[in-house]
């Protein structure tokens, strides 16, 4: 086994010690949903309050590690395969600090929910973006659209345009802790456009190689950058 799968797996271990550590210092109905105001607007049980993130982790990491294993061309997410292992440490650290807070807030500890979210987003990403920047053609990891899918130059020029554009989006994420009415706007719009921009960007690229409205038909081989 790999290290960094090694280091997958202690983080993972780490959601669930901090749930049983706190665990019995929870109320029995746990605050478990707050609103773009920052109020809390829901609540579950004290078990699943403290342990439903952490096997939501545990069944994310579960499938993320599978999929580079049965997607066609897993030989292409060989070649960026330290960049979406970098992805899911950053993603776990993303839960683990979820997690902190979600407990802290339940031990009686007040704070801005939302605004304390808004650095941990901005850094998740950051790192969707230099995932995107070395993503090379698969089926399962990256903006697949039916032109990226169908078209290597379009995945390419595609992915280089959504890797610089989801960084900037991490950046305009920041600004949200300083505006707490707005943070969850600075949070969701970006990247809401920035996915848009990707997938109407995709549709042009493909336009302009295919003019003809050809498809190619999607290969299952080759992962050559272009």
């Amino acid at each position: 086994m790999r290290s960094v799968t090694y280091a997958m797996l202690l983080l993972l271990l780490l959601l669930f010690v901090a749930a049983a550590v706190v665990y019995p210092r929870l109320p029995a109905q746990v605050a478990s949903h707050w609103n773009a105001a920052g109020d809390v607007d829901g609540t579950m049980p004290r078990f699943w309050g403290a342990f439903l993130l952490p096997v939501i982790a545990a069944a994310a990491l579960g499938l993320l590690l599978l999929v580079p294993r049965l997607d066609p061309l897993r030989e292409n997410i060989a070649k960026f395969r330290p960049y979406y292992d970098g992805f899911l440490i950053v993603f776990l650290l993303f839960l683990l600090y979820l997690e902190g807070l979600i407990l802290a807030w339940n031990l009686g500890i007040t704070f801005s929910f939302i605004v304390w979210l808004v650095p941990a987003f901005a850094i998740l990403f950051y790192a969707v973006g230099v995932l995107a920047g070395h993503a090379q053609r698969n089926w399962t990891i990256g903006i697949r659209t039916p032109w990226t899918i169908s078209d290597e130059k379009v995945w390419a020029r595609t992915h280089r345009l959504g890797g610089k554009l989801f960084k900037a989006a991490a950046i305009l994420t920041l600004p949200g802790m300083l505006l707490p009415n707005y943070a969850i706007l600075f949070v969701l719009v970006p990247v809401v456009v920035v996915a848009l921009v990707c997938v109407v960007y995709s549709y042009v690229i493909y336009r302009r190689e295919h003019p003809d409205g050809a498809a190619p038909r999607p290969s299952r081989k080759s992962g050559k950058r272009v």
